[in-house]
Order: structure tokens, then C-alpha cells, then sequence
């Protein structure tokens, strides 16, 4: 029964790989004349030994005319041309057939969901991209021309031999099969090695992308050593699967020489006889044996074939899982552009795949032009409700509208281009600043309008300070800038988005006072007449808050203004009275710190302040 479900398994890996390198859409038409020009050198390789027999058997230099040497020599050179021009054909059908996969891939991991990554290692994708399309690359340009030709030259080979005497090319055909027995369970082995070889180089990529990312953090912790041993255990693993690759190919080569060397021997021992006998001449053993040569030697390379076909298939199951996850779904009823309307989260729910609900039937309404505060303790799920109004995630039950429509009926593109966010790390690619102000823009930016969102940003002065201004290389995620450089490098990027909807996200939580002043001041030029959802940790910025909505545990426990929180909530009442030092002999005469800063509520003419100060009863603010 195991006998004969191996094949079927084979046979069942093998699909999907052909469907892969189908589906790449390789030049098929490169790849035959490729193929073809390979068979046309086999075939002028297998009438090189019969003239050879005939030169022996009685045939002189002097009795060779000058077209046949014209001829021989011809087909040389047609043979070695043929086969350069095959080889080059071969590599540059490879490299498109690569090529086409890494598009394939690199456009399937920017439209992979969120969920995705959080399952899956950076490393590991580019381990994808990298060392498994290199394995299949590998096997179309350097290995499948050994499977036709190598066809083509033992089966050309066994059909002159069997012409030329078939009793001693039946003595080939008892050692071959002996040969096959052997090799077929080792092809297997490497199968299994390749994949377990692929498996741990993509998860020691992921450490290396993870601790070379944060290098900063190892350093500042001294977790050199730590980080080295994991490194280290990795670089051991690897080097496991390559000493037992090793094995494989240690056992491999000497058997195909010695199989080699055997039938050399018996048919040089045999052959001879005959010879001597007069049943075979000179000539035809020594094109017995160059015929040998032409059969052992492509024996050889289809070793080699199969060996990489199974490197082969191993990655390409990995490319195929990849290829095959769920992607977002960009498409739409309808565009998400018009005037802004109110924003309402109707019992929204959700859960990752390992933990309990993070949030539980959250309801609230955002109305435009207003801003609305989320605080709470640690691990309530603001960040989750940021990442569902990004629609990172879909949620498990609820509904998210915008004008009374669910914003699942929105183009993502169109949705997501409606947001600025600006989050506590301000991410930044590395780049100029130029380049990062216009990230994502589908539109020309000109300097005028550069300089205009930087200046709002209160990020002109040090962008003027810097010796390449706007051109300035800002390094890795924008190492070389501060945090509340960056900040503003982030909120002028959202201001030149123009976005209707503003998620705040610890804007300031990280930064010193200085920066934080200047960082407010550019965030209430960028909150100018938009729908404004801020988390924060520390009240002082959000009093103003039109509406202010505490979350525990994933769910909404109070929601109001400040003045009706603290009035109502005992828990935002411990909040503030810790945060703002306030003194509350009685709730109504309250009094907040001087000085407090934070997103303010709309002024007279309409601005909203910038710096609202706070100061005197609550009744009076």
C-alpha cells in the first residue's frame, strides 16, 4: 500500500509546483527554441562515436577528405553555440520566471491584511521573496535543460548501443536498475532536508531582520550576548541541515562514479573479450564506451535535476501559501467622498484570534468638525478601535457607518484617504524629508506646498536648520531626526492629505515639554475643522474634548464631557484628581492646574485653540 501512494504523493507535490511556474507565465517560445538548441547539441553529440568507430576500424587521416573535416568541424562549432545560446536563453527565461514570482509576491504582501502580519514574521516573507525564488531560478536556468537533453542522450545512447550489439548493452541494464534502487530513497531525504532547509533559513532571517531593526534596543539593554546565541542557534541549525544535505550528496556523487566505474570495467572486460573473439571490432568498443560516457554523464546531471527539483517543490509550497492568504478587499459599492457626516460605531465587537473579546458591543457617535477623546486604562482597546476605524480589521459584529452607510461599503483606498493619522511613533520611512511629506500622495507636491504644510507644522525651523533642508536623509524609520522632529515631519505629512477624519494616537505621550508645546500648537493647526477621535493617557490634553469616552476592558463605562465625567464616573474622577492635582472639596468649584494644555473646544471665530488654558471654575471654562 505505501509503494503505491509514494508515486500519487509525488505526483500530487508536483501540481501545484507546475501550476506555480505556469501561472509566472514564463516565454514559452524562449523556452523551446532554448530546449530545442540543447537537443540539437545532444543529438550532433551522439554522431561524434561512430565516426570515431569508423576512424578506428580502418579509416586513416589521409583518407578523411577536406569536407568531411569541414563538416566535423562544423559540427563542433554548431554544438558549442548551440549550447552557449541555449544556456543564455535558459537563464534569461530563469530570471523572468523569478522575476514575475517576486512581482507577484511583493504585490500580494502590500495587499495582505494587517491580521497577516501578525501571525507571520517579517523575515520570513522576505525569505520568500529572496531564497525561495533564487531555488526555482536555480532549477530552470542551470537544471531543465539536463532533464531533456540528459532524456535525449541516454535514450539516443541505448539505442545505437542496442544496434551496435545488444548482448553487451544488456549487461548495462543490470547495473542501472541497482543504481536507481539507491538513489530514488536519497532524492527523497534531500526533499525532506530542502524543506526543513528553507523553513529555519526563513525563520533565522526573521531574527536577523528583528534584531538588526532594533539595534538600538539590544544595544541599550546589553543584550548582545542574548541576541548572539539566538543568532547562534540559528547559524547551528542551518548548519545541520547543510551537513546532512552534505551527507546526501557525499553518498550520491561516489555512487554515480562508481556505477560508472563498474560498467567501465565490465564492459572494457567484456568488450574485450568480444573483441578478441572477433565477434565486436575495435571501433565498436570504442564507441561502447564513449557511448558509456554519453549515458553516465547525463545520469549525473538528471541527479542533479531531480536533487534541485526537490529544493524546488519545497519552496514553492511556501510561495504557494503565500500567494493563497486572504487579501483585503479594496473594492466598493461606492467612493467615500462628499461632505463629512456624522461617524457612528453601532455595537462594535472584536477579538484576536488568541485572546478574549478586546472590544464588546462599543457604540458612540462622532458628529464632524468635533473631537472626541478615548481614555482609559492600558489594554482597554483604544488602539483596537483606531485599527477597526482603519479598517486594518474587520469586525466580528457591529457596524461602523459614516452618513448613516456602513463603511464597508467604501473603496478602502477611498476611506483610508479621508484619515490622517498620527501616531505616538510617527513612522518614517528611510528617505528624504520631501519624500516623506509627500508619502502616499497620488498627486505632484510642489515646494510652495511643502513649505506651506511644514510651516503649519511648526517643522520649518529645524528643516531650515538642516544642511540639506527638505533634501535631508532622515535614516532608518527616521533615526537621525528627534521624536518630536518627527512628530511634526508627521503632522505635516497629514496635513497635506487633507484628510476629513484625524485619528490622534499618543501624539504627545513621548515627547518633553518643549517639544510637546511646539507639537500641540502644530496639531491644532492640523485640527482645523476636522472630525478629531484622540486617544490619550493623560487628561490634561483632552479636557476640552467636546466628548470624552472612558473604556475598560473593551467596553464604553462612561461618556460625556469632562465636566459630566468627573460629576458621574468615579474612576475618571481618581483619573483626574491624579493627573490634574486638582482639588475637589465639591464637584462644581473644581479646579484645574493653570497651565494645563490640550485639544481645545471651538473658539469664537470659529478656530479651535491651540493652547487653551484652563484655569478658574469649571462652570466658567
Amino acid at each position: 500500500m505505501k509503494n503505491t501512494q509514494a508515486p500519487q504523493k509525488q505526483g500530487a507535490a508536483m501540481k501545484p509546483f507546475l501550476k506555480l511556474l505556469h501561472e509566472t507565465k514564463p516565454s514559452y517560445m524562449l523556452l523551446a527554441l532554448a530546449l530545442g538548441l540543447s537537443m540539437i547539441s545532444t543529438l550532433v553529440g551522439l554522431v561524434i562515436p561512430m565516426f570515431t568507430k569508423n576512424l578506428v576500424d580502418g579509416f586513416s587521416l589521409a583518407s578523411v577528405s577536406r569536407l568531411q573535416i569541414a563538416g566535423i568541424a562544423g559540427a563542433f562549432i554548431a554544438q558549442t553555440i548551440a549550447g552557449g545560446v541555449s544556456i543564455y536563453l535558459l537563464n534569461a527565461v530563469g530570471q523572468k520566471v523569478v522575476a514575475g514570482l517576486r512581482d507577484r509576491l511583493w504585490r500580494k504582501f502590500l495587499v495582505l491584511p494587517v491580521s497577516y502580519y501578525n501571525e507571520n514574521r517579517t523575515g520570513e516573507s522576505v525569505s520568500r521573496m529572496t531564497n525561495d525564488t533564487g531555488i526555482l531560478k536555480t532549477l530552470i536556468s542551470e537544471h531543465l535543460a539536463s532533464l531533456f537533453t540528459g532524456v535525449i542522450s541516454i535514450v539516443g545512447s541505448i539505442s545505437v548501443l542496442l544496434f551496435l550489439n545488444w548482448k553487451m548493452t544488456l549487461v548495462l541494464f543490470t547495473v542501472l536498475p541497482l543504481s536507481a534502487l539507491i538513489l530514488v530513497p536519497l532524492g527523497r531525504q534531500m526533499y525532506k532536508i530542502s524543506k526543513g532547509t528553507q523553513d529555519e533559513t526563513a525563520s533565522f532571517t526573521a531574527t536577523l531582520s528583528g534584531v538588526l531593526s532594533e539595534i538600538r534596543l539590544v544595544k541599550s539593554s546589553g543584550a548582545e550576548q542574548k541576541e548572539y546565541e539566538a543568532g547562534r542557534s540559528g547559524i547551528m541549525n542551518l548548519l545541520s541541515f547543510g551537513i546532512r544535505e552534505g551527507k546526501i550528496s557525499a553518498m550520491i556523487s561516489p555512487l554515480v562514479s562508481f556505477v560508472f566505474m563498474m560498467l567501465l570495467v565490465v564492459i572494457i572486460g567484456y568488450g574485450g573479450m568480444q573483441v578478441s573473439s572477433g565477434v565486436l571490432t575495435a571501433g565498436e568498443l570504442v564507441a561502447f564506451i564513449l557511448y558509456l560516457i554519453q549515458i553516465i554523464m547525463p545520469l549525473t546531471q538528471l541527479t542533479q535535476f531531480f536533487t534541485q527539483l526537490q529544493k524546488a517543490k519545497g519552496a514553492s509550497e511556501r510561495i504557494i501559501e503565500t500567494l493563497a492568504a486572504e487579501e483585503e478587499v479594496y473594492e466598493g459599492v461606492e467612493e467615500a467622498t462628499g461632505e463629512e457626516g456624522p461617524i457612528d460605531v453601532e455595537d462594535l465587537s472584536f477579538g484576536y484570534k488568541t485572546g478574549e473579546k478586546v472590544l464588546n458591543k462599543v457604540s458612540f457617535t462622532m458628529l464632524p468638525g468635533q473631537v472626541t477623546a478615548i481614555v482609559g486604562p492600558s489594554g482597554g482597546g483604544k488602539t483596537t478601535l483606531f485599527s477597526l476605524l482603519e479598517r486594518f480589521y474587520e469586525p466580528q459584529s457591529g457596524v461602523i457607518r459614516m452618513n448613516g452607510k456602513p463603511v464597508s461599503m467604501f473603496s478602502l483606498k477611498s476611506w483610508r484617504k479621508r484619515i490622517g493619522y498620527v501616531s505616538q511613533e510617527s513612522p518614517l520611512l528611510a528617505g528624504t524629508i520631501a519624500e516623506n511629506l509627500g508619502y502616499g500622495l497620488d498627486r505632484e507636491i510642489s515646494k510652495e506646498e511643502l513649505q506651506a504644510a511644514a510651516a503649519m507644522a511648526y517643522a520649518d525651523g529645524f528643516i531650515a536648520e538642516l544642511p540639506d533642508g527638505y533634501n535631508t536623509d532622515v535614516g532608518e524609520r527616521g533615526v537621525k531626526l528627534s521624536g518630536g522632529q518627527r512628530q511634526r515631519i508627521a503632522i505635516a505629512r497629514a496635513l497635506l492629505r487633507d484628510p476629513k477624519i484625524l485619528m490622534l494616537d499618543e501624539a504627545t505621550s513621548s515627547l518633553d515639554s518643549q517639544s510637546e508645546a511646539v507639537v500641540q500648537k502644530a496639531l491644532g493647526n492640523l485640527m482645523q475643522g476636522r472630525t478629531t477621535i484622540v486617544i490619550a493617557h493623560r487628561l490634561a490634553t483632552v479636557v476640552n474634548a467636546d466628548q470624552i469616552i472612558f473604556m475598560e476592558k473593551g467596553r464604553i463605562t462612561g461618556k460625556g464631557t469632562h465636566e459630566e465625567l468627573l460629576r458621574d464616573h468615579e474612576l475618571y474622577r481618581e483619573f483626574a484628581e491624579q493627573q490634574l492635582q486638582m482639588n475637589t472639596p465639591e464637584l462644581p468649584g473644581t479646579v484645574i492646574e493653570e497651565g494645563a494644555r490640550g485639544y481645545g473646544q471651538n473658539t469664537g471665530s470659529g478656530r479651535r485653540s491651540a493652547y487653551p488654558r484652563i484655569g478658574g471654575s469649571l462652570s466658567e471654562s
